[in-house]
């Protein structure tokens, strides 16, 4: 089996996996993986930019927040059927995220990871005072339509949509671009100097990391069917994107998907114990030990271990 046939099979097995579990799990635990598959799609998004180029964003609410408000506000103040409204919060979310953080990308290292910050908070901020009549201000906007009704079908729809997209950033990334945004990551000045255009590469990333955010954000909104900016311009959901996408495998895609079921599952097994925020601080010192001790994260050791099983075997 060649290669291209090995990892066909296994995003067919693993999209398998994801239809047949809601025969094998309950109702309470499918809606926890719909929470999951949700953060998998935004920490997907977070690793096409951040995981292959290494310019850290903490900004990337900001850019799920642009998706989540814009369809918010055209389906419940203007009566725009969401079947419009979520394609049009993706271009706007691209268009946002390139006129607001594309200069930001001529700034590196922490420069970049704080000016990307700062723009998550004016958004935070802007939300709560301006035209509060139609993003409903400090409450946020209740009542929104959702999508689907009930555990099963909004899980169906939460893995198709990340299965997708999951496939599409997978297949991207393994083209000359993906390359060539790796490389960036590894040494950008040997990049600009073989002639390429560091800063169309670096755009294409993040206009690519942004319609999934901006895709992500729409569909979360309109699974919840309420949207409050308290929730969405969080740290601890920036720190759990971010943590989801490390200790799972930066640059993989895959390892994002993984990492952001291994934490949605550890914060709800902690929920009974540690119903506050205090939580968050233990699943921060797990990672932060499973960083340690793999810095490449579940998916290093999850490739260890599959050779051993071949050395073993053959």
């Amino acid at each position: 089996m060649n290669l291209r046939a090995h990892h066909v099979l296994l995003w067919g097995l693993f999209i398998a996996g994801l239809m047949v579990m809601p025969e094998l799990v309950s109702k309470g635990t499918l809606r926890t993986m719909i929470f999951a598959c949700y953060l998998a799609i935004f920490a997907i998004s977070w690793d096409v930019l951040s995981g292959r180029t290494g310019y850290i964003s903490f900004g990337h609410p900001f850019l799920i927040g642009i998706g989540a408000y814009t369809t918010a506000i055209l389906s419940k103040r203007f009566d725009v059927p969401v079947e419009i409204s979520i394609p049009l919060a993706v271009v706007v979310t691209m268009i946002a995220g390139l006129i607001v953080l594309l200069p930001a990308l001529r700034i590196k290292g922490s420069y970049f990871a704080l000016v990307t910050l700062a723009f998550m908070e004016l958004m935070y901020q802007l939300v709560q005072v301006i035209r509060p009549d139609l993003t409903g201000g400090t409450r946020g906007m209740s009542g929104l339509q959702t999508l689907t009704r009930g555990a099963l079908n909004g899980y169906y729809l939460a893995a198709s949509l990340m299965s997708v997209l999951a496939i599409i950033a997978w297949l991207l990334m393994r083209t000359r671009v993906g390359t060539a945004l790796w490389a960036i990551g590894m040494n950008e000045e040997s990049v600009r100097g073989s002639g390429l255009s560091t800063t169309r590469l670096k755009a294409f990333a993040f206009l690519v990391s942004a319609a999934i955010a901006g895709l992500g954000g729409a569909f979360y909104v309109h699974y919840l069917g309420s949207i409050a900016p308290r929730a969405l311009f969080d740290i601890n959901f920036l720190f759990t994107i971010i943590v989801a996408v490390l200790i799972g495998g930066a640059g993989t895609i895959i390892g994002p998907i993984i990492g952001a079921f291994f934490m949605v599952f550890l914060l709800e097994w902690l929920r009974p114990w540690l119903p506050g925020a205090e939580r968050y601080f233990v699943y921060g010192l797990i990672a932060l030990l499973l960083y340690m001790f793999q810095p490449k994260g579940i998916m290093a050791i999850l490739a260890g271990l599959w050779v051993r099983l071949k050395r073993v075997t053959s």
